[in-house]
């Protein structure tokens, strides 16, 4: 192979761009011009999607609510799908802006922080939820996100982007992804990595969220989600609930905490499971539980935050929970 001078000069950039990237630890990429007004009002709002397909009309709603201005992409794996989506495929915005994360000295970059706090709506890509909480909490990072929201201004999340959203999250911090069978047999355990202080969405206090749900049959480990973390909430701090969402489905929730479904099936929705259990939780032992409500948000349906009150449910079934397994009961 003859090496060209313009190859050569080419390869050495990418060694410096590489070299670059590690000491700062973060890749950056860029689609449109940031320098660009935003084109319309910016009002706040909340995506929270299952991890599947994604519905058009709800990243169109996002992207309204980001005033069709700039957007900036937070992940810690892959690159730039997110952003060639919501610039060229859909459209309408801007710029889109990509921070691939992959130390946790990046979120103290004042450029990578500047341009958070600019951003007219940031998306939390999927992923490995372990890694944010690695990268961010405790950082200028989860602050910048506190403020994004705090301010008005939308977020959303998918798959991992979704599961820190809640006061309290499945950290999968053990490298893992807990089953429903192996959460409910020690709900207590070192397994069911539960977190929390980390995000602080009002909209989202008392909530702690999962993904993927009903492909992945995590019914029963929400219910464990929810018995670690009520071992964890205050003394006498009202009873958490559980949100999950389908990988068809993306919850999309409005400033005042009114929220409805978006769907690429006609059977997505997201499941509202109430906390509360009188049940004492042991170490050690299987979740036992002899009645749990369960909520089904659908098509049709309202869901108002931070109460978690639904209007025109989809369905309201009750379960009981014993030696790993749940069942339906009257």
């Amino acid at each position: 192979m003859r090496w060209t001078a313009s190859l050569l000069a080419a390869l050495l950039l990418m060694a410096l761009t590489s070299q670059a990237a590690v000491a700062r630890g973060y890749r950056h990429y860029l689609i449109g011009d940031v320098s660009k007004p935003t084109p319309a009002p910016v009002s706040g709002g909340l995506l929270l999607m299952g991890g599947g397909d994604r519905n058009v009309d709800a990243l169109k709603w996002f992207i309204e609510k980001a005033g069709h201005g700039h957007i900036v992409i937070l992940r810690a794996s892959q690159s730039t799908s997110i952003a060639d989506e919501l610039y060229k495929d859909i459209g309408g915005i801007a710029s889109a802006e990509t921070f691939v994360f992959s130390d946790r000295k990046a979120a103290y970059n004042p450029k990578m922080l500047a341009r958070l706090r600019r951003a007219d709506g940031i998306f939390i890509s999927g992923g490995d939820q372990a890694r944010y909480v690695r990268f961010w909490k405790g950082t200028p990072v989860a602050e910048a996100l506190d403020a994004h929201v705090a301010a008005g201004k939308p977020l959303a999340g998918t798959s991992a982007g979704l599961a820190m959203q809640g006061e309290y999250l499945y950290g999968a911090m053990d490298d893992g992804s807990i089953t429903s069978a192996e959460a409910l047999a020690d709900p207590l355990g070192p397994a069911n990595t539960i977190e929390t202080d980390f995000v602080h969405f009002p909209l989202l206090k008392g909530v702690i969220t999962d993904t993927h749900f009903k492909e992945r049959n995590r019914l029963g480990r929400l219910f464990a989600f929810l018995a670690k973390s009520e071992t964890m909430r205050p003394t006498g701090a009202p009873a958490l609930f559980g949100l999950g969402v389908d990988e068809s489905a993306a919850l999309a929730v409005e400033p005042d905490g009114s929220a409805r479904i978006y769907a690429t099936a006609p059977d997505g929705g997201a499941w509202l499971v109430r906390g509360g259990f009188s049940e004492t939780v042991q170490l050690g032992a299987p979740l036992k539980l002899s009645r749990v409500e369960v909520t089904g948000i659908g098509l049709s349906s309202r869901l108002h935050l931070p109460d978690g009150r639904v209007e025109n449910p989809a369905f309201v079934r009750f379960y009981a929970v014993a030696e790993g397994q749940w069942r339906e009961v009257p």
